[in-house]
């Protein structure tokens, strides 16, 4: 597979450059009603409450949390990374009861572990991409096991399904609906090769029926931004809305969706194989449990006498590629190096591989 144009997102760019609609204006509404609906086909999900979130991934993430979690509120998070972590302290200081699954770093989530955490929580949240290890979670796994043992949702009672997939949308499979997830959200970043700022969000019926009332937060209170972004016609007035970058947003979906969703699966899952053996070949022994890697962001032991800035910082000055350090107890011992969106090309995994080889003397 070749590298493909340049610039494979003209549109997305371009939306920089445009003369500037203002929030309301009727073609920007417009053009915000289809980013939706592009958002509802990348999610596979019919959910009307989805939406671009103004804000990066985390803001989507706070979102979750503060529109479904109370004081007292029983949450159950898989906890296998750096945004396991996160979702904890973000449900603590909604005065969420948190539960804790803890599994290794480097190791995926098991899925009947947060199912016999707790008798009744309202909420099960798991990352689906750890962006921090390189480790897929199985979110349809946890889905199916919920469904199993409530397949009648006990009066809408069953504990929520949240999935943070801002490394995955866009990158791997996401089946929102057929999964059983009740709230999900992303980063443009990542996958979708869009410019960071937004957070796409998408949470059922089910879910919103069992939104906190009011909110710690009014910024991203979900029954106040709904009556903006997603009502066809009359609106309601809230925030305003980060107009560029939505219509970035709207073109980077464009070209995913023109692409096809399978077609740009297969080609992240390529270049991760190549990546990933390409690395093995050269004597270095990959971080994440083997088949739960990631295609998009792969994981690797920093080998042994090589100086883990010094690496990074030859790669990007010499071959102007960057990979990215460990996080928490892992840094400067593994590197992540991302392969997503436009960047997920065999031509670019190539050049690093070479890149690399050489900088390490290998």
């Amino acid at each position: 597979m070749g590298p493909g144009p340049s610039n494979p997102y003209p549109e997305a760019t371009e939306a920089f450059t445009r003369p500037m609609l203002g929030h309301l204006d009727p073609v920007f509404l417009e053009l915000l009603d289809e980013t939706c609906d592009r958002l509802r086909q990348v999610w596979g999900t019919e959910n009307e409450l989805t939406l671009p979130v103004s804000g990066t991934g985390s803001a989507g993430m706070e979102a979750a949390f503060v529109n479904l979690v109370g004081p007292g509120d029983a949450v159950v998070v898989g906890v296998n990374g750096l945004f396991g972590e996160r979702m904890c302290d973000v449900a603590a200081r909604c005065g969420a009861e948190v539960v804790r699954v803890d599994e290794p770093w480097g190791q995926p989530l098991i899925a009947q572990h947060l199912i016999e955490a707790h008798p009744n929580p309202k909420l099960i949240a798991a990352v689906h991409a750890e962006t921090s290890t390189g480790v897929r979670n199985d979110i349809a796994a946890i889905g199916a096991l919920l469904a199993e043992a409530d397949p009648q949702g006990a009066a809408g009672q069953r504990p929520l399904l949240l999935a943070d997939c801002v490394t995955s949308l866009g990158g791997i499979p996401v089946e929102v609906d057929q999964w059983g997830v009740d709230v999900a959200y992303a980063g443009t970043q990542k996958c979708l090769g869009v410019a960071p700022g937004l957070a796409p969000f998408t949470m059922n019926d089910r879910a919103t029926q069992r939104r906190v009332e009011r909110p710690q937060s009014w910024y991203l209170d979900l029954g106040m931004i709904a009556q903006y972004a997603t009502t066809h016609g009359a609106r309601k007035y809230h925030h305003t809305a980060p107009v560029a970058m939505i219509i970035s947003l709207h073109a980077g979906l464009g070209a995913l969706l023109d692409e096809g969703i399978d077609h740009a699966h297969r080609r992240h899952a390529e270049c991760g194989e190549l990546l990933q053996d390409g690395l093995q070949a050269m004597g270095l022994e990959l971080f994440a449990a083997e088949g739960s890697r990631l295609p998009e962001l792969t994981t690797v032991w920093v080998p042994d006498g090589a100086d883990d800035q010094k690496v990074r910082a030859t790669l990007l000055e010499r071959y102007d590629i960057e990979i990215g350090g460990g996080v928490g107890a892992f840094a400067g011992r593994v590197w992540r190096i991302g392969c997503m969106g436009h960047t997920a090309r065999v031509a670019n995994v190539t050049l690093l591989l070479a890149a690399l080889s050489e900088v390490l003397g290998r």
